[in-house]
């Protein structure tokens, strides 16, 4: 992290005049009812990642705890939405990491979470059954060295703080007894839906030499519009 990166707060309000990398794939929502906005909002594609991998953990880790369904049927649908989510993720994300020259952030992230649900696989249909006593931890451990992976990469103090939450939580998991699954998911789907809703500070480790002259142009009346807005 350079010193320019700590004059950005952590997280703020999302800024509007976004680089072309974000506009790729931006998502609007605008629900109104006789000119009274109900709910607006515009997710980027990485946003979009966020709240996609939000309600998969929320949905994985909440069925786990309130929920009786069997451990076979509750490891299929897990691994059936891990795979998706990460090919999701690669889709959503390459343009933006190729431009920001930040691929292997998505690798890592694709490696982990494949990582993950492999060793879940090995521990119910492997016989590793010790294994299924730290699934939270085993989560709460891959996704904390993911965030802080990432938090490299983009220079983010947003993305450290993501990832020490995480690693505490590990910590904090044998105090919790049998409510580990709600914890667990109340911290990885809490982090995602809040790093969707808000903007999280970074530093841009792009050339943009894959960008045309116009782009790189757009990009800097972009910038100079961020700059004078805040």
């Amino acid at each position: 992290m350079t010193a320019s990166n700590f004059v950005q707060p952590i997280l703020r309000r999302k800024q509007r005049n976004l680089d072309i990398q974000d506009l790729q794939g931006l998502l609007t929502i605008h629900w109104e009812i006789n000119q009274f906005t109900l709910f607006s909002r515009f997710y980027t594609r990485i946003d979009q990642v966020f709240l996609i991998w939000g309600f998969i953990c929320a949905l994985l880790f909440f069925t786990a705890q309130f929920v009786a369904i069997s451990w076979t049927v509750q490891l299929i649908v897990a691994t059936v939405l891990t795979i998706a989510g990460s090919l999701g993720t690669v889709w959503l994300t390459w343009y933006w990491a190729m431009v920001e020259r930040l691929k292997w952030v998505v690798y890592l992230w694709v490696v982990l979470m494949l990582l993950g649900i492999g060793l879940t696989n090995w521990g119910l249909f492997g016989g590793w059954w010790q294994l299924l006593m730290y699934l939270c931890p085993l989560w709460l451990g891959l996704c904390g060295i993911g965030y802080l992976g990432t938090a490299w990469g983009l220079r983010s103090r947003a993305f450290t703080v993501s990832g020490i939450v995480h690693l505490l939580g590990i910590v904090s998991l044998p105090y919790m007894l049998q409510w580990q699954y709600l914890v667990t998911g109340l911290i990885s789907a809490g982090t995602l839906f809040l790093l969707a809703e808000t903007q999280w500070d970074m530093q841009s480790t792009s050339s943009y030499q894959t960008l045309t002259k116009e782009q790189r142009q757009f990009n800097q009346r972009q910038e100079y519009l961020r700059q004078s807005a805040s």
